[in-house]
């Protein structure tokens, strides 16, 4: 199903994609460390960092969201967000500089904090500025530019196709198109038929995200929208596996098993002190979410979910994930 990869010129670095399966970029959680895993499902997979703020960046705040690229393998692209044209385009000539293999501008979140000041999806009620961003930050770097929206606003001023029409023009290379609006959120069903009309309206690549939670999820949404890929979202939080699951699937190749329990038991381990290597004791409180995602499909699992979310040191954590593993491996030599 899926063949000759999606070529990105860029202004003079061009680039090929030569997996239709993205990650998306995920705030707290699409670090270093998950991509990681990721990789090893998908070698060929454009991930990106988590969405970093340009005037942060301006500031010296965020950098080691870009400046760790250098460490990682494969495509990785900088998603950038910011209501300033000129702090987007400086933001992107750094990440860049740091070995971005593409510029994203986020045009799509949903977070109330980050819309009323007029970055993410923000800036659909101001088009004429979400223009000047996208052709700022494309005059600004060599390497593709891409965005990541929404179907608009609210259901009763959406114009999905005008919209990404303008985004196009502007200088955007590639779209990905969340099937819902700002107000809708994360609630109810993508609507999958407005990124086909989309797709057929425009003449560049189109991404179509929003409910793709499994190989079969993803062929369907191939077959009804038309699009050139698809991006995994929230469904790959605690399955870092899915992105390589839905790219096997598409290339008619066998599709990697999902993980069982002992495995997924290990995974969150290694995750867990990766983060703590990486954070120190902070990474606990970002392993707590992994964890409790990673950590399903066997006895006592719930009651392990709500243990590790008490676990006051990481080698707290670990004991309980330690133990739960020779319970499940007890249990499986067993049967």
């Amino acid at each position: 199903m899926v063949s000759n990869p999606l070529e990105l010129s860029g202004r003079g670095c061009p680039r090929s994609l030569h997996c239709r399966v993205l990650q998306s970029p995920l705030a707290g959680v699409s670090d270093r460390v998950f991509r990681s895993l990721v990789r090893r499902w998908s070698d060929q997979a454009l991930l990106f960092t988590e969405m970093v703020n340009a005037t942060s960046l301006e500031l010296g705040h965020g950098r080691a969201k870009v400046e760790e690229l250098g460490t990682e393998s494969g495509p990785i692209g900088v998603q950038l967000f910011d209501h300033r044209p000129e702090a987007m385009a400086e933001a992107a000539r750094r990440a860049e500089a740091a070995g971005a293999f593409l510029i994203d501008i986020n045009m799509g979140c949903p977070v109330k904090k980050i819309a009323k000041k007029g970055g993410g999806s923000g800036l659909i009620r101001e088009p004429q500025l979400a223009m000047r961003i996208v052709s700022a930050v494309a005059a600004a770097v060599q390497v593709p530019v891409t965005v990541k929206t929404r179907l608009g606003w609210c259901g009763t001023d959406a114009d999905p196709i005008g919209w990404c029409q303008q985004l196009q023009d502007a200088g955007a290379q590639l779209l990905t198109l969340h099937g819902r609006t700002r107000e809708q959120g994360f609630k109810g069903q993508a609507d999958w038929g407005a990124i086909a009309a989309v797709k057929q309206a425009l003449s560049i690549p189109v991404i179509a995200n929003g409910d793709i939670n499994s190989p079969d999820d993803a062929r369907r949404c191939l077959e009804q929208t038309g699009a050139d890929g698809v991006m995994v979202g929230r469904g790959s939080m605690g399955a870092p596996w899915l992105v390589g699951q839905i790219d096997a699937a598409l290339r008619g190749r066998p599709v990697p098993p999902t993980p069982g329990p002992l495995e997924r038991l290990n995974l969150a381990r290694e995750q867990l002190l990766a983060l703590v290597d990486a954070r120190g004791d902070h990474g606990l409180l970002i392993a707590r979410k992994h964890m409790g995602w990673t950590c399903t499909g066997f006895t006592g699992a719930p009651q392990l979910r709500q243990q590790l979310m008490r676990a006051p040191t990481p080698a707290d954590a670990v004991e309980l994930l330690n133990a739960a593993a020779a319970s499940v491996a007890t249990a499986a030599a067993a049967c």
